[in-house]
């Protein structure tokens, strides 16, 4: 169940900030969205880290869980500051490289739909992180590819995913 709830905030916040850099959604109100996104996964990502039980597994889980809180702070956080952006495309980066065997890996042990959706999603956010890396840290001109790409994905890799494993039709 938290990675449903988890997964759903997920969605919202790529597809709300994808229409941000698209200028349907103001700067000051992007940070509302990324605060609480980012702050859900933080919860999240400690429960399974932290938590009753908690195993080699979960802790993975909650590393790469962390991936994203950490994304979605930097962003509010430079929303709320004024910062460029630049340190945030570098992070981008790091998190495109550390999704690539992430990706791999989900996929080389896949044994159902649900683990290949899962493998699928991490290449393609990983292609996203990079995305943000040349957007941001590099200046490249792919602001409205970023943007789409954010929104098709928050879509199709988190919301639909995410609104399925809540509503039990996905397990």
């Amino acid at each position: 169940m938290l990675l449903g709830l988890t997964l759903l905030y997920v969605g919202a916040v790529l597809i709300l900030n994808g229409l941000w850099m698209l200028g349907r959604i103001s700067e000051r109100e992007i940070t509302v969205i990324n605060l609480f996104s980012g702050g859900l996964t933080l919860l999240v990502s400690l429960k399974l880290a932290l938590g009753e039980g908690a195993d080699a597994v979960s802790i993975r889980n909650a590393a790469f869980s962390l991936l994203f809180s950490l994304t979605y702070l930097w962003v509010a956080y430079n929303r709320l500051s004024g910062a460029d952006g630049r340190g945030l495309g570098w992070f981008s980066l790091f998190v495109a490289i550390t999704a690539v065997p992430v990706a791999i890996d989900t996929l080389h042990r896949a044994a159902s739909p649900a683990e290949w959706w899962l493998g699928l999603s991490w290449a393609a956010w990983a292609v996203l992180w990079l995305l943000f890396f040349l957007l941001l840290a590099l200046q490249k001109p792919i602001a409205r590819l970023t943007a789409t790409m954010s929104i098709v994905q928050g879509a199709l890799t988190a919301w639909l995913p995410g609104y399925l494993l809540l509503t039990g039709v996905l397990r």
